[in-house]
């Protein structure tokens, strides 16, 4: 069965797309979104600046200042919780043009000891992000790294932050073809072509048993033609901190968008110049993400004896961070900038916005103490 989404543009990378498929067959929705996102050549992420009003999406820290300082307040009680370590790692997954990070920075030199410990790391595959990144933390008086692979980062104490990373890796989706046939009854959703166009497409057959058995639990009760998506790197990045942490204690703080309990559905989703496109409209050229499922995430990190806590609210977590303080002392002596300050408080923190949408999750050691912002209901 193939499925039509919409007629895309022959880039480049559309080109040698459908070459790959035309020779080897249907790829995973996986295999697609690497390929349209990391391609060293014509992948997204590796050739432009994709941030702010001018480029395709804009994240929270790029709307305020406050979403940073308040996650370095989070930074410095990590640290303290870590026993204040002489040295340790702050790495950012994705950091974009590097202005939280910048941010972050600003709140942990309140506490000097802290920042003289810092050892900062950026994990970004992105050369032409990487010199923005150097631009905009070339003031901040800690040491800064890049790296291309979390795993490259050394054994040092770790705390690490990734903010709307999660929903850019790799997917694979499946379909239910018969609910009563347990883990028989799906089927991968792959990427084909068809009349010359990108398509999606599935065989019927039945996936593989090593796939449909690690399905979240939540997903035991699904109906004909359900969609399941899967994030294989989500499992391999709670391997990798399960083992980090094992040698030495640490944390990893993710925000991102998606449901508190897993959902059936297709979320993948194509953003340019800030509206949604289709999937398959200009491979290379628009970003691609997917909702987040915490539920599977926490099942995960739990199933590795890690401590989990969240997810919450954006809202919730930037209040206990406080937010709210920290734009009031924003507002003194410079009462002409109360508008901006309120639109970007309703931003980040507005349920029709992004305070509810946007959840934050902790991943520890299981010798820490309860983060900071995690304590108490959700």
């Amino acid at each position: 069965m193939s499925i039509l989404t919409d007629v895309g543009t022959d880039t480049p990378l559309a080109t040698r797309i459908k070459a790959k498929i035309r020779e080897s067959g249907p790829i995973s929705v996986a295999e697609y979104m690497t390929l349209c996102l990391l391609d060293p050549v014509d992948g997204y992420y590796p050739t432009r600046d994709p941030l702010g009003s001018d480029g395709d999406f804009i994240t929270a820290p790029e709307i305020s200042q406050m979403f940073g300082e308040c996650l370095g307040l989070w930074v410095v009680q990590s640290w303290h919780d870590l026993g204040q370590p002489t040295r340790f790692n702050l790495v950012e997954l994705g950091p974009g043009r590097g202005v939280m990070m910048a941010d972050i920075l600003k709140a942990v030199a309140l506490e000097p000891g802290c920042l003289a410990a810092t050892q900062v790391t950026l994990v970004e595959a992105s050369a032409a992000l990487q010199a923005v990144q150097a631009k905009t933390l070339g003031y901040s008086g800690a040491q800064v790294a890049w790296t291309d692979r979390l795993d490259a980062v050394n054994d040092a104490p770790c705390l690490i932050i990734g903010n709307e990373f999660l929903d850019c890796l790799p997917i694979r989706q499946f379909v239910c073809n018969d609910p009563f046939a347990s883990e028989r009854g799906w089927s991968e959703r792959r990427v084909g072509v068809d009349d010359n166009q990108l398509r999606f497409e599935t065989d019927g057959q039945a996936a593989p048993s090593a796939v449909t058995q690690a399905f979240p639990g939540t997903h035991d009760d699904p109906r004909k033609d359900d969609l399941l998506e899967i994030c294989p790197a989500s499992a391999q990045m709670i391997d990798h901190l399960k083992d980090r942490f094992a040698k030495t204690p640490g944390r990893a703080l993710f925000i991102d968008y998606g449901p508190e309990t897993t959902e059936f559905g297709d979320t993948l989703q194509a953003l340019k110049r800030h509206k949604k496109v289709g999937v398959f409209s200009a491979p290379g050229d628009t970003d691609l993400t997917a909702r987040v499922d915490f539920s599977g995430l926490k099942a995960l990190a739990e199933a590795a004896d890690l401590d989990v806590h969240g997810a919450i609210a954006q809202r919730t977590l930037l209040s206990r961070l406080g937010i709210e303080v920290r734009a009031i002392a924003l507002l003194r002596g410079n009462e002409e900038a109360r508008p901006k300050l309120l639109r970007q408080l309703h931003r980040l923190m507005d349920e029709d916005e992004m305070g509810t949408l946007f959840k934050a999750i902790c991943v520890s050691a299981a010798s820490l103490p309860t983060p900071l912002a995690f304590d108490g209901a959700v």
